[in-house]
C-alpha cells in the first residue's frame, strides 16, 4: 500500500475514534445546562446531584477527546504537510479558536462546575455549566468553519507559490456550508447525549434501582432527543442535502447510487452499487422522490455521474453510498423509536412498557454509528479533493514521509487507543454502576444562593 492511502487511513481512523468523544460531550453539555436550569425552577435538589453525575460522565469524554484531539491536529504537520502549507493561511486561524475555546473556556469552567458548587451561588454554578456549554458549542462551530471551507471554499485568496489566505473574515465565519453543516452536525451531537441518557435511564428503571433519577433521565432523554431527531432531519438534514446537491452533484449522485441523470429520480432505500455495470442491483426505490426532495418537484432532472469526467467521482463510491444510506436509516429508526416513547411518555405508561425499555436501552450505540457515517458521508463524498475544486487529495499529503513510517505510527495508534478504549469503558461502567446518589457531595445538600 502507498504513503497516501495509509496517510489517508491513518487520519480517518483517528479522527473518527476521537470524534466518538465529542459529539457527547458537546449534546451532554446542553442537557447538563437544562439540569441545572430545573435545579434552579423547582429547588428540588435530585436535579443538582444528576446535573453532577452526568457533569463526571462529561469530564470523562472530554479528557478523551483532548487526548486524542491533539495527535490528530499534529498529522496536518506530519502527514499532510502540503495541504497545511497550501492552506494554513485559511485554516489555521479557525483550528486556534477551536482550541481557545475548547482548552480554555470549556476546561476551565468544567473544572468550576466539578469542584467549585461549595463555593459558588446557585446561579454562579449554573453559570459555569453554561459556559461548559458555549464552549464545547463554539469549538465546535470553528472546527465546522474549518471543514466547511475544505466543502465550499469561500471568501480566499490565492497568493504566488499556490498557497491560499483569508480575503475576508467574515465571509470565512459566514461560509452558508458552515452554518447548514453546524446545525446538522449539533443536532446529530444532542441525539447521541439524548440515547445515551435515555438508555442508563431505561437501566436504572428496569433495575429498580435510583428510580427517581432514572425516570428524570427517561424524561429529558425522550424529550430531548424527540427535538433533535425531527431538528435532525427537517430542516438541518433537508436543507444540508439541497446545499450539497447544488454545489457538490457528483457527491449527492454517489451517495443516492446515481449513475445516469434522471427526470423523477427515484431514492433507492436499499441496494447494492455495482461498479462495472454502473447501476445499483436489488433496489427498493421510491419513484420520483429524490426530484421532490432536492428541487421540489417529481419532474426535476437530477444529475447523474454520467455528467462528469470520472476522474472526478467520488473515489470510493461504495462506501459512500453505503455510509449515507445507513445514516439515513438509522436517522428514520431513531426518529419512529423517540416519537413512539415521548408518546407513552405523554400517556405516563413509558416507565412501565419494558417492551420500548429495551430497545432504548440497546440502542445507545446506534447515534454513534449513525454520527460517523454521517461524517463519512461528508468527506468521503468531497473526494478526491482535499479542497473541494482547488486541491485534490493526492496533492496534499507529506511526500517525504515513507510507507513505512505511516504503517508504523497507525500501529501504534492502534495499539495506544485500544488501551484508552479499555480504560473509557471501565471508567463510564463504574459510574454507572455507582449510581447517581455516589456523584453527590456534601455540596448537594446545601450551597450559597445567588
Amino acid at each position: 500500500m502507498d504513503a497516501l492511502s495509509l496517510d489517508r487511513i491513518h487520519f480517518a481512523f483517528t479522527i473518527t475514534y476521537h470524534y466518538l468523544f465529542p459529539q457527547l460531550t458537546m449534546g451532554l453539555a446542553l442537557l447538563i445546562v437544562v439540569l441545572k436550569s430545573l435545579a434552579l425552577k423547582t429547588h428540588d435538589p435530585k436535579y443538582d446531584v444528576a446535573a453532577r453525575f452526568w457533569g463526571k460522565l462529561l469530564a470523562v469524554n472530554f479528557l478523551l477527546g483532548v487526548v486524542t484531539g491533539i495527535p490528530m491536529e499534529f498529522q496536518f504537520g506530519t502527514n499532510w504537510s502540503e495541504f497545511s502549507r497550501r492552506t494554513g493561511g485559511v485554516i489555521g486561524m479557525p483550528l486556534a479558536m477551536e482550541g481557545v475555546f475548547s482548552f480554555f473556556l470549556e476546561s476551565a469552567f468544567l473544572g468550576l462546575f466539578l469542584f467549585g458548587e461549595k463555593r459558588l451561588s446557585h446561579w454562579a454554578h449554573w453559570a459555569s455549566a453554561f459556559l461548559v456549554f458555549a464552549g464545547s458549542w463554539i469549538s465546535g462551530f470553528f472546527i465546522i468553519v474549518t471543514d466547511a471551507w475544505m466543502q465550499h471554499p469561500v471568501a480566499y485568496r490565492l497568493l504566488p507559490g499556490g498557497a491560499f489566505e483569508v480575503a475576508s473574515f467574515w465571509g470565512l465565519m459566514l461560509n452558508p456550508w458552515a452554518w447548514l453543516q453546524y446545525a446538522h452536525t449539533m443536532c446529530g451531537s444532542v441525539v447521541t447525549a439524548s440515547f445515551v441518557m435515555s438508555a442508563v435511564g431505561a437501566l436504572y428503571v428496569m433495575q429498580h434501582r435510583d428510580e427517581q433519577y432514572g425516570r428524570t433521565f427517561l424524561k429529558l432523554g425522550v424529550i430531548a432527543g424527540f427535538l433533535a431527531c425531527i431538528l435532525q432531519i427537517f430542516p438541518t438534514g433537508d436543507l444540508h442535502g439541497k446545499y450539497v446537491a447544488r454545489h457538490q452533484p457528483a457527491a449527492m449522485a454517489g451517495m443516492e447510487g446515481l449513475f445516469n441523470s434522471e427526470k423523477g429520480a427515484p431514492i433507492v432505500l436499499m441496494g447494492q452499487p455495482d461498479m462495472a455495470a454502473q447501476k445499483i442491483d436489488n433496489p427498493i426505490a421510491v419513484n420520483d422522490l429524490l426530484s421532490f426532495l432536492v428541487y421540489g418537484t417529481t419532474s426535476a432532472e437530477v444529475q447523474g455521474l454520467n455528467q462528469f469526467p470520472r476522474d472526478q467521482w467520488p473515489s470510493a463510491l461504495p462506501l459512500l453510498f453505503y455510509s449515507y444510506h445507513i445514516m439515513a436509516g438509522l436517522g428514520t429508526y431513531f426518529l419512529a423509536l423517540m416519537a413512539t416513547a415521548a408518546f407513552l411518555l405523554w400517556r405516563g405508561t413509558l416507565f412501565t412498557a419494558r417492551w420500548l425499555l429495551w430497545p432504548i436501552l440497546l440502542s445507545f450505540p446506534l447515534p454513534y454509528i449513525a454520527n460517523t457515517t454521517g461524517w463519512m458521508t461528508a468527506e468521503i463524498g468531497r473526494q478526491p479533493w482535499l479542497v473541494y475544486g482547488l486541491v485534490r487529495t493526492a496533492q496534499g499529503y507529506s511526500t517525504h514521509i515513507s510507507a513505512g513510517n505511516s504503517l508504523f505510527t497507525l500501529l501504534g495508534f492502534l495499539g495506544m487507543y485500544a488501551v484508552l478504549s479499555i480504560l473509557w469503558i471501565l471508567l463510564v461502567y463504574n459510574f454507572i454502576q455507582d449510581g447517581p446518589v455516589a456523584a453527590q457531595s456534601p455540596a448537594a445538600h446545601g450551597g450559597k444562593t445567588a
